[in-house]
């Protein structure tokens, strides 16, 4: 138990680098954004506080509270994983705004969009299980902790990656459109996955199943761009993902 005692001084750091990414696309124009945009952003940012209050309880004497607010936290998980998808829709309606006004969008084409849709399905899908996971291992320590610190690796790139990529647009907007939109992207998955190894050589976890998956799904984002541009996949998302 001494050894997650800091973790929920550790779990703070995840946390700040998620409200950077996601700080100027929803409080920039927080009046606009739909109701399904508010109800996943503060699901996840309530989820993100539980896998800091939770350690810290497991690890300082309060372990009644811990399991009553696992319980509640379990709500908390299913509403993310089930807003994000619901959210998809979202994507395939860009795409066609971008086909009845490519020049407004600039450098982002329908298949970056097609291509964050095909990406989150399998990032979500793998929340899910990391979650259900941690539930079947509720009662050995070691397994269900890693397994819950492991969502926090799989669901971060959506935020982060937009923060990244609006610092990238801001420095060479004079480049405006002609800018490569998947170089933040791929520097955000490096910065991810850093900080995935450095938190599994930590907690000694390197070799845990919830490592590699999250690693796996990371590295699988590095492929949203030729996702993205195959016509396979635009229609396949496009028959499943329906208004």
């Amino acid at each position: 138990m001494n050894k997650y005692k800091n973790l929920y001084k550790w779990m703070f750091v995840p946390m700040a680098f998620m409200q950077f990414g996601i700080f100027r696309d929803y409080w920039g124009d927080f009046k606009e954004n739909a109701w399904s945009v508010h109800i996943h952003y503060w699901t996840g940012t309530v989820w993100y506080l539980y896998l800091i209050i939770q350690p810290y309880f497991a690890t300082h004497g309060q372990l009644p509270r811990h399991r009553t607010n696992g319980i509640i936290g379990m709500f908390f998980a299913g509403a993310v994983c089930l807003t994000a998808l619901s959210m998809m829709h979202r994507d395939i309606v860009t795409t066609e705004k971008i086909i009845a006004s490519p020049a407004e969008f600039g450098p982002f084409k329908p298949w970056f969009f097609f291509g964050v849709a095909a990406v989150e399905i399998v990032m979500m899908s793998a929340f899910g299980y990391a979650v259900i996971k941690s539930i079947l291992h509720r009662k050995q320590l070691e397994h269900h902790a890693w397994w819950l610190i492991s969502t926090v690796f799989l669901i971060m790139m959506p935020a982060l990656g937009r923060g990244v990529q609006n610092v990238y647009i801001g420095l060479h907007i004079k480049a405006w459109p002609n800018l490569d939109i998947m170089a933040p992207i791929y520097f955000t998955q490096f910065l991810i996955m850093g900080m995935l190894l450095f938190a599994a050589w930590k907690y000694d976890k390197l070799k845990h199943p919830a490592t590699i998956l999250a690693l796996a799904v990371n590295l699988f984002i590095f492929l949203l761009e030729p996702l993205g541009k195959s016509e396979a996949v635009q229609e396949f998302l496009k028959a499943i993902i329906k208004g």
